[in-house]
């Protein structure tokens, strides 16, 4: 009897430790597949910017070839306003983030440390407000954008891009502020402090986390956001998303390995800085998910 115990327990052991592999070999499998679908455009695209013309889309595809980086300097050569564009991306995105994080901070403050019907009704509307198409909003906006001279201006794009974002940024704001303790405002209340002040170097410090959040959001829609500056855009403030949407348009024809090297330059500092910020972007992401 003992002996047939034994081998019951060791088959079961065994048949344990044989669920657990497979369960983690799909999970591996699982994970592999999904790295594969996120990353093949991405993949693809960079290694597209150092084939040579020829190979880029040769069937079937060449794995193995000799990277060049002609297609980087034709870019350089040939279309000099794309990274004028990028260097009207790189302030409009600056001046975008920092309008709506002072926006969003003071917004969010109010909500967190007032409450009331027409708060919550308000807070209602401001999801409802996100949810909205940007294309519903943009063009009845053209005729007083133009009206006040603002068309074809970084500042127009700075307010538009700032004024998209102030809605989520101000909920994500109350969520992180929510969670910190109100005896804090009261106890700098007393020594004198005044409101800008406690949400200055109380608040604001506490809640720094939820401002890295919002402008992780803020800098990755403005970097890469094409609509509004299709729209409002000519020369002077024209984006690197438009210049690329240009080159596909080009009357001489695609030349791919240029465009895919232009898609690249756009694409790294925006993906660095998400791999760098990936902390506050999952942290943004859940917010409020934990809250009891």
């Amino acid at each position: 009897m003992r002996t047939d115990a034994l081998r019951t327990d060791s088959w079961r052991t065994a048949s344990w430790r044989t669920e657990r592999w497979l369960i983690g070999l799909g999970k591996a499998v699982a994970v592999a597949a999904i790295l594969l679908w996120s990353l093949f455009p991405i993949l693809f695209i960079a290694v597209s910017s150092v084939k040579p013309g020829q190979d880029i889309f040769a069937v079937p595809p060449k794995w193995l070839f000799t990277p060049t980086l002609k297609h980087y300097v034709e870019l350089w050569r040939s279309w000099g306003v794309f990274f004028d564009a990028l260097l009207n991306s790189l302030l409009i995105t600056v001046g975008a983030t920092l309008l709506a994080i002072v926006a969003s901070t003071c917004a969010g403050y109010v909500y967190s440390r007032h409450s009331g019907r027409w708060f919550g009704a308000s807070i209602a509307g401001l999801i409802i407000v996100r949810l909205i198409p940007p294309i519903v909003v943009t063009l009845p906006l053209f005729p007083i954008v133009n009206a006040l001279g603002l068309n074809d201006t970084h500042l127009v794009l700075i307010l538009l891009y700032a004024t998209f974002f102030v809605s989520l940024g101000t909920v994500l704001m109350r969520t992180f502020m929510d969670q910190i303790p109100r005896e804090l405002d009261e106890a700098a209340a007393i020594d004198g402090a005044s409101r800008l002040t406690i949400l200055r170097k109380v608040i604001v410090p506490l809640a720094m986390p939820g401002v890295l959040a919002v402008a992780v959001f803020v800098i990755v829609f403005s970097w890469n956001e094409f609509l509004f500056a299709f729209v409002f855009t000519a020369t002077r403030a024209k984006t690197a998303p438009l210049v690329i949407s240009e080159m596909i348009g080009s009357i001489d024809g695609v030349d791919w390995g240029i465009l895919f090297a232009a898609s690249t330059v756009q694409l790294v500092p925006v993906l660095l800085f998400v791999v760098f910020m990936n902390r506050y972007l999952v942290a943004g992401l859940t917010a409020g998910s934990t809250k009891g």
